[in-house]
């Protein structure tokens, strides 16, 4: 196989990982870092397919969406981790199925 084929394959591999976290678990943290799996594999991709279709002139725009990806994803760990921690806080429990209310 070729470079790109096997970085394809990881991301592919990431990206299964990732969505059987997120789906399995009922830890919230489990959940969000099984997200943050399937955004690194995103961001893997854009990366592969710019080298191979990019417009050769060094202009980086998979390069580009990747930052603007990391950029999203710290953000929404931040949000995330900010729900988690007051979920707990208030029910004394991570478990997803055990938090099923939010109050302001």
């Amino acid at each position: 196989m070729t470079t790109p084929h096997l970085c394809l394959l990881f991301s592919a591999l990431l990206f299964a990982v990732g969505l059987g976290a997120a789906l399995s678990r009922s830890n919230a943290i489990f959940v969000l870092l099984g997200v943050e799996l399937m955004l690194g594999a995103a961001n893997v991709n854009f990366i592969v397919f710019d080298r191979l279709h990019g417009a050769g002139d060094g202009a980086g725009a998979g390069a580009v969406f990747v930052l603007f990806s990391i950029a999203i994803a710290a953000a929404e760990a931040a949000v995330g981790l900010a729900l988690v921690i007051a979920a707990c806080r208030h029910a004394r429990d991570a478990r997803l199925q055990n938090n099923t209310r939010l109050k302001g």
